[in-house]
C-alpha cells in the first residue's frame, strides 16, 4: 500500500489533474476481485461483466466552507494485474494510468463522445510523462 499511497500522492499534486484549492476532495481507493467489481458494475453500469476501475463522485456545495467531492473508487487488481500482463506492462505503471484516469473523471473529465474521449487520452499521456511511464493507448 505504500506505494500505491506514493503514486496517489504524486498525482494530486500534478496541476492538469484538475485538482481545486477550494474543494475538499474526499478520496476512497477500493481494491476488490473480480467477482465483487462485476457485482458491481452489474448493480450501477447494468454491465454484467468485470472491469478494471469504477469511478463514483458525489458533490456537495457546503454553504458554510468548501465545496466537498465524494469519491468511491473501485478498483480490481485482478483485472488490472492480468491486462497488464496481456500487454507486457509494469501493474504499477498501469495502476498508476488508471488513477489518473479516475482523478480526471472526479474533477469533471469524461469520455462519452469521442472529442472528450481525445481530450482526456491528451491529458493522460502528458501526465504519465511526469512518471516516465510510456502511453498507454499504444498497447490498444
Amino acid at each position: 500500500m505504500k506505494k500505491i499511497n506514493n503514486i496517489v500522492s504524486k498525482i494530486i499534486l500534478i496541476d492538469e489533474c484538475g485538482f481545486k484549492k477550494n474543494t475538499s476532495y474526499f478520496l476512497n481507493l477500493i481494491f476488490v476481485d473480480n467477482k465483487n467489481i462485476r457485482a458491481i458494475n452489474k448493480t450501477y453500469r447494468k454491465k454484467n461483466l468485470p472491469t478494471d476501475v469504477l469511478t463514483f463522485v458525489t458533490t456537495l456545495n457546503n454553504k458554510i466552507s468548501k465545496k466537498e467531492k465524494y469519491c468511491d473508487i473501485f478498483f480490481s487488481a485482478e483485472m488490472i494485474k492480468k491486462d497488464a500482463k496481456k500487454n507486457l506492462i509494469n501493474f504499477y505503471d498501469h495502476l498508476t494510468h488508471l488513477i489518473i484516469h479516475c482523478f480526471l473523471h472526479v474533477n469533471g473529465y469524461d469520455h462519452k463522445i469521442n472529442s472528450d474521449f481525445l481530450k482526456m487520452k491528451k491529458l493522460e499521456k502528458e501526465i504519465l510523462k511526469n512518471f516516465n511511464i510510456r502511453d498507454p493507448y499504444l498497447y490498444e
